[in-house]
């Protein structure tokens, strides 16, 4: 990755595309997933539409990861040339006080986080990596322009509000499948997904703002894009599940604009309701970890 960072943008997506549909011949089990989701997300979709975008999805995903060499050795003035920002809020009204910057997992959400730490700190959950080389360049990587503090899963969520006070922007990404605890099964595309409830929770505990953050792919290996959308007004308000179902109905938009590029390789329906049969059948599931 250290070396690939050095070719040109155009040439380095352009490879990582090339062994995106490599894989996508080769993996069966997560191609199987990736299908599965999108039937069951978008069934408006006929079979040939679906195939389309789970090849461009592992092309883009597998980019992605090629393109972390990027953000993790570039230097600040590439990634600035190639990170286009949009504000809807600025940085500074951000980092007054306690803010949530949720950000879906789309595959360019590393671009996400690199520019927020272009501008400012932040903390975040993090989960070790298995093998320690690639935890130890992350990890690097994710940290070198600012100090980022970063909390494990298992310490729950009063390092976060205490970092919070701290007016640390909170990086959380919060649509993927943890199981039933802290969840609630909250309809994503129609059907039932467990869904954790802690973006409302820590936005009431915290009075924060909660502002959506979508990383996306520019066309012409121009770089990317990162939106910083308007603070929700009035979030969560009273009921934890209806504010959940918000979030995913937030998500669902942002996806049907740019379909390829979500994480549909997640298991994201794996926790079903008491009494509902995996929708995946007999493929074993993957535990990719792309928490910030």
């Amino acid at each position: 990755m250290w070396l690939v960072h050095w070719l040109p943008l155009p040439i380095l997506g352009r490879l990582g595309e090339f062994l995106g549909l490599v894989l996508y011949r080769y993996l069966k089990r997560r191609r199987h997933i990736c299908l599965t989701n999108l039937a069951l997300c978008l069934p408006h979709l006929n079979e040939q539409e679906r195939i389309v975008i789970a090849r461009r999805h592992f092309q883009v995903y597998v980019r992605s990861v090629l393109e972390r060499g990027i953000l993790w050795w570039s230097s600040e003035r590439r990634l600035r040339k190639l990170i286009h920002v949009e504000h809807a809020i600025p940085m500074s009204a951000i980092t007054q006080g306690p803010s949530i910057l949720m950000c879906p997992h789309f595959v360019s959400l590393d671009v996400a986080g690199v520019a927020v730490m272009l501008e400012s700190s932040l903390c975040s959950i993090y989960t070790p990596q298995r093998n320690r080389a690639f935890d130890q360049a992350l990890r690097k990587g994710r940290s070198r322009f600012r100090p980022v503090k970063l909390f494990s899963r298992a310490e729950g969520v009063k390092p976060i509000i205490r970092a919070m006070k701290e007016n640390l922007p909170f990086f959380m990404l919060p649509d993927m499948d943890f199981g039933a605890k802290d969840a609630e099964f909250v309809s994503f595309f129609g059907i039932p997904a467990a869904t954790l409830t802690a973006l409302p929770r820590i936005a009431a505990a915290t009075k924060a703002q909660v502002i959506p953050v979508i990383a996306s792919i520019r066309p012409n290996y121009d770089g990317w894009n990162v939106k910083f959308d308007q603070p929700w007004p009035d979030y969560p308000g009273e009921d934890l599940v209806v504010a959940t179902r918000q979030m995913n109905a937030y998500i669902e938009t942002e996806v049907l604009q740019h379909t390829a590029e979500y994480f549909w390789t997640h298991r994201r329906f794996k926790t079903r309701p008491e009494g509902q049969a995996s929708v995946y059948g007999k493929t074993k599931g993957f535990n990719v970890d792309t928490q910030y």
